[in-house]
């Protein structure tokens, strides 16, 4: 099996951080949101993983390389036309059936399940209590879906489609993907991949729904921080070091060479290598590596490397090499 993971987006939610980091390399619960993709692809036979990359895709190709040795390639998305464009770009590389895993994605799929499915392909689903946010899946009384509609108004079903997607025949996915294009069918002017599986499925492609206790998104500040909080509620929890004169009010994570010193630390809060704490109350926040957090109390906070924040009593959301500093105006009355 091959697997096709979309990376090029912007990130334009997660601003100011995807200035300068790429989003999928943005750190929940002590690691990057890619790598707990990559860890479970790890379980399953993968020939090849192919990246579509984009604007700081180099941060993507670095980061795979370094930390994991699947077979890659990393294709570069020159235009954002969408998610069918996108997949369209790996079509010459691709020779046997298809996991295709966006990166917004975590779930608690059982990937091992796919091979054996009968239908002709698989689309995950969470069910959800307001299914019109999303782009809906519709099974009929064989299992099989009907249609798959974005943002549907008052749907009679509420099975959210969550970005993760197995095909077994390559080949009718990306005629369809040229039918797409060449029609120049759009949504929102994008081509949208869930166009294309439409036209799959009414030219008799069977897909099926496969349903997920979790579904986890990690595509704007708020929901990144819920991912936070589940996974640390999920994860064992360490021995802490570097911790002196402190408070931990766990779950939280702490990352080897991180500092805290006389602060209070949680619940829900994960530190990346080398930041430095003093004299804080952080709660439900990440903090990046090598941030220096001093004299401040911060909750729903996204701290991204090399920031620093001195003396606020604030929510904040700070990019890369930031510096937040609050002094006394000594002259004030």
């Amino acid at each position: 099996m091959q697997v096709i993971i979309p990376t090029a987006g912007k990130g334009t939610r997660l601003r100011p951080h995807t200035h300068t980091r790429a989003k999928p390399l943005f750190y929940v619960a002590g690691k990057p949101v890619l790598g707990y993709i990559l860890d479970e692809l790890k379980k399953i036979k993968v020939d090849e993983i192919i990246f579509i990359v984009g604007y700081l895709g180099s941060q993507i190709e670095d980061y795979v390389k370094k930390n994991y040795n699947f077979k890659t390639r990393f294709i570069v998305q020159e235009e954002l036309k969408g998610q069918a464009h996108a997949i369209k770009l790996a079509e010459s590389n691709i020779n046997q059936d298809v996991l295709i895993w966006f990166v917004d994605t975590l779930s608690d799929q059982n990937l091992n399940k796919i091979k054996k499915t009968k239908a002709d392909g698989v689309i995950y689903v969470k069910e959800h209590d307001d299914p019109e946010r999303f782009g809906i899946v519709f099974p009929n009384k064989k299992g099989y879906i009907e249609k798959i509609v974005e943002k549907p108004k008052n749907p009679p079903s509420n099975l959210a489609n969550i970005g993760l997607y197995y095909i077994k025949d390559y080949t009718e996915l990306f005629k369809s993907i040229n039918h797409l294009i060449e029609q120049g069918i759009q949504t929102k002017g994008e081509f949208y991949l869930v166009d294309a599986f439409n036209i799959m499925i009414n030219n008799g492609f069977k897909f099926v729904a496969e349903k997920v206790g979790v579904w986890e998104d990690c595509g704007k500040p708020e929901t990144l921080l819920a991912t936070n909080r589940y996974l640390l509620n999920n994860r064992k929890q360490q021995k802490f070091s570097g911790i002196k004169g402190s408070l931990i009010v766990k779950p939280v994570f702490v990352e080897k060479g991180a500092k805290v010193e006389n602060s209070i630390i949680g619940p829900f809060v994960s530190i990346a290598k080398n930041a430095k704490i003093k004299n804080s109350i952080i709660k439900n926040s990440i903090i990046g590596e090598e941030s220096i957090i001093e004299d401040v109390q911060l909750k729903k906070s996204l701290i991204a490397p090399y920031a620093k924040v001195k003396g606020v009593y604030k929510r904040l959301n700070v990019g890369e090499d930031s510096q937040i500093i609050y002094e006394k105006d000594e002259d004030s009355t």
